[in-house]
């Protein structure tokens, strides 16, 4: 089943042909980070309006780096959120048409369930039951995977994203958009050890998270050391960035343990993120536990996710959608 798949989520345009759930034959990305930069994050109508402008050439390079013709596809798999309402809504609207003049089923996904979906487009996936840790721009939680279609939210968090604080961040200490590439290279400049920032870990006991704390103990030291503060940026990121990873380490890995999970799956943006990948490896090993991690480019948005997801639900008849149901901005 050569499924395509439409991702327009917030910032990039993306198409992608997977066959069974399983083979990307195609994944074309059409990045916005140029047109947002400027702003120092996406503006929603900038957004919309380019997502306008590429879906319909992304979709065609799809299809023509897969080497099939559109009567080849089989069914269509689209993001119906979460994320902002005027993206999501011009490729779920081009998803609709484009299926509906093929004559072939379509299937609404949700954002959060694709970002777990990626690891299963590696070649050794994690069994059931999983844990994973997803953690992106916009999304932090944790959540316990029993099958494909079978995916429960232990925790998440209350305030900003992880992905959200790193952006913050590298605002404050004029580092430009997006934040969390340049703090992962400036923070490996840096000593970790040598500024301490606050661990919120809230309830040990419990998988919620909180990285709001840290963004305004970031922007008082850098209020109370300007004279100095451009000496220091490499230590402050480098600090910053083992805050966030010390307590997103130790909740997805107690989570595990406490579940009788051998595998913990990492997923989203920021699970691109160099120094979170080294330490969630070597203290899962510890205590006996494997992790998994998609490539680099299937951890931001992509529409190759969307599609593996999209085949899991129309495989087992539960997911094909009718022409009633919308997008949504928040997760569910």
């Amino acid at each position: 089943m050569n499924i395509l798949g439409i991702e327009t989520s917030c910032d990039e345009t993306a198409a992608a042909i997977v066959a069974d759930g399983k083979v990307i034959l195609s994944s074309v990305v059409s990045s916005q980070v140029a047109v947002h930069h400027p702003y120092g994050g996406v503006v929603p109508e900038l957004a919309s309006r380019k997502h306008m402008e590429a879906i319909v050439p992304v979709v065609h390079e799809a299809l023509s780096a897969a080497g099939l013709d559109q009567k080849q596809i089989d069914a269509i798999a689209v993001t119906r959120g979460p994320g902002l309402i005027g993206s999501l809504l011009v490729g779920f609207s081009f998803a609709k048409t484009y299926a509906f003049a093929l004559e072939i089923p379509w299937v609404g996904i949700n954002h959060l369930e694709a970002h777990i979906h990626s690891v299963f487009l590696e070649p050794d996936p994690p069994p059931f039951p999983h844990v994973a840790l997803l953690v992106s721009g916009g999304h932090t939680g944790i959540y316990h995977v029993t099958s494909h279609t079978c995916i429960e939210m232990l925790g998440q968090t209350r305030d900003d994203a992880a992905g959200e604080a790193f952006d913050k961040v590298a605002k404050i200490l004029g580092l430009g958009y997006p934040g969390g590439s340049v703090i992962d290279r400036l923070a490996a400049e840096g000593d970790p050890a040598k500024i301490e920032f606050p661990r919120t870990y809230l309830d040990k006991s419990e998988y919620d998270f909180s990285f709001s704390g840290l963004k305004t103990a970031v922007n008082r030291y850098v209020t109370r050391h300007r004279n100095d503060c451009s000496e220091q940026l490499a230590d402050i990121a480098a600090g910053f960035q083992e805050a966030v990873v010390e307590v997103l380490t130790f909740k997805v890995i107690q989570a595990a343990v406490r579940l009788g999970c051998s595998h913990i799956a990492l997923v989203g943006g920021v699970a691109a993120n160099s120094r979170l990948r080294e330490k969630l490896r070597l203290d899962a090993a510890g205590q006996g536990v494997a992790v998994h991690i998609p490539s680099v480019h299937l951890c931001g948005d992509n529409a190759a996710m969307v599609a593996a997801t999209g085949y899991y639900y129309l495989k087992d008849g539960t997911g094909a959608d009718s022409g009633d149901v919308d997008v949504f901005s928040r997760a569910r």
